[in-house]
């Protein structure tokens, strides 16, 4: 602990967000530098507690206490040793993470929680700049081969352990590129793609091997699939769409987010002159409140909106914790996204009943306010009387989130089984009912952070050196029966 006193005598401070005007103009992450003696100052206020309970808000076990320590020592190559010893991309989750680490920060209980992730972004960044960051060659190869179906977060994590571990692995990506929704469905102002390939140039180097344009189940079949590779690690995600079937829903101009966004990133990437059905002078609409909607408003402010609404069925959150959200979870909060300070009006307690058209185009929502009930422990939403309004609406974005895997050729040819959620069955020890088939990340848990992928795409890969070796020195950090009493 470098500063005793650090918490009482500096305040919560973050990097300035670039002015809105000027970042509208571009496609660049949203931040203006940080310097070092900000960041080592923020790390002092770390109280280093008896009981960390950072540590266990992050769902990786990040040694947060150790690095904050260490950055404020000025010791930057050693904090940069502690944050990978749990963590293979804290560039990914330093950008992405809502930070469950700071809702449990103990300072946090009656003042501003330590800016945990502002630390951790700024350790990977130092360590790239310095060249720290180099290949982990496995000294000692297997001869066992691992295929990885998906290469978002949970993939790329249990990836790189297993080659590390010195099996032989190969990543399949049915996409045309790596990174899963880090690729095409996080903007580009909120994680630019250089940093994941950066990553994925070390990964290369390390000896994993990516093959993307490839359906396993179709391009590659699952007989094939089985007598290539001694074990495989199902890693595909929540790519399930929620959909939204009252009347109009097929009328043009209503659109899933995730049909929004991936051409966005396209276009940076130079695959598209422009966005196919951008959101240049239209009336926008977005229907769920969540990241995935916001990334839908950022995106459509640098497209040029006329206007935009964001909808959200849940009540207004409240400004300060709520009661039900108690020290140390993960609050229910009122949040201000970078997105939501360039513009847009977010509407709440507001469910939409129709999509209105002419010719076969949308032309705007019937809405009404809605009140949230519950009764016998169960949420409903009651119509509010004389509530009801129309939105004139161009374009509107299904934001409402995902509701477990595809059900792929490549999950039917495995034969596994799903869970009551829908999501691929697991037991403890990340093992499907398949022979050989290990699960780790949204497609066995469901929808979730980019923490939990990197978490369990990690102890899924513990497990598979485990299978394949008899013995394992990767770390497990958790397990699917102890995960959900985090």
């Amino acid at each position: 602990m470098g500063d005793p006193k650090g918490f009482m005598h500096h305040g919560r401070q973050l990097p300035s967000r670039r002015p809105v005007p000027v970042r509208l103009r571009d496609w660049k992450e949203v931040y203006e530098p940080f310097s070092t003696e900000a960041l080592e100052t923020q790390a002092s206020r770390c109280m280093d507690c008896g009981i960390p309970f950072c540590n266990n808000g992050c769902p990786l076990g990040n040694l947060i206490p150790d690095w904050n320590d260490l950055v404020y020592r000025n010791h930057w190559r050693d904090a940069i040793d502690r944050l990978h010893a749990t963590n293979n991309f804290p560039e990914f989750t330093g950008r992405l993470c809502p930070a469950p680490c700071e809702a449990a920060c103990v300072l946090g209980i009656n003042e501003d929680p330590v800016a945990i992730k502002q630390v951790e972004v700024e350790i990977i960044e130092r360590a790239w700049r310095e060249g720290w960051v180099q290949p982990v060659v496995a000294e000692v190869k297997t001869g066992k081969r691992v295929a990885v179906v998906g290469s978002g977060p949970s993939g790329l994590a249990a990836a790189q352990q297993l080659t590390r571990a010195g099996h032989t692995v190969v990543v399949f990506e049915r996409a045309d590129r790596i990174g899963g929704l880090m690729r095409y469905g996080i903007p580009e102002f909120k994680m630019e793609k250089r940093i994941l390939e950066r990553r994925l140039d070390q990964m290369r180097a390390e000896g994993t091997e990516f093959r993307v344009n490839t359906e396993v189940g179709v391009d590659v079949g699952v007989e094939e699939l089985r007598n290539s590779f001694d074990a495989i690690v199902l890693a595909g995600g929540a790519t399930q769409w929620r959909d939204l079937p009252i009347p109009g829903r097929e009328l043009e101009g209503v659109y899933q987010a995730m049909e929004f966004l991936p051409p966005a990133n396209r276009v940076q990437e130079g695959d598209l002159a422009d966005h196919p059905f951008s959101a240049h002078g239209k009336h926008v609409i977005i229907i769920g409140g969540g990241d995935t909607g916001a990334d839908c408003l950022g995106t459509a402010h640098r497209h040029g909106a006329a206007s935009i609404h964001q909808f959200e069925i849940m009540p207004r959150p409240p400004d300060t914790r709520d009661a039900g959200t108690p020290w140390p979870t993960y609050p229910l909060v009122y949040r201000v996204s970078s997105a939501h300070e360039e513009g847009g009006e977010r509407v709440f307690s507001i469910n939409t009943t129709e999509f209105i058209g002419e010719n076969g185009s949308l032309s705007g929502l019937s809405t009404v306010e809605v009140e949230q009930v519950f009764e016998d422990g169960r949420m409903s939403f009651v119509p509010v009387p004389g509530s009801e309004r129309v939105y004139p609406a161009d374009l509107v974005l299904l934001a409402m989130g995902f509701v477990g895997p595809d059900r792929s050729p490549l999950l039917e040819g495995l034969g596994v089984e799903f869970d009551g959620r829908g999501n691929v069955a697991r037991d403890a020890d990340w093992r499907s009912c398949a022979d050989g088939v290990f699960v780790a990340g949204d497609m066995g848990r469901g929808q979730s952070l980019i923490v939990w992928a990197i978490a369990e795409g990690r102890a899924c890969a513990a497990a598979v050196d485990q299978w394949l070796e008899g013995n394992t020195l990767l770390p497990a950090p958790l397990s699917p029966t102890t995960q959900q009493l985090r």
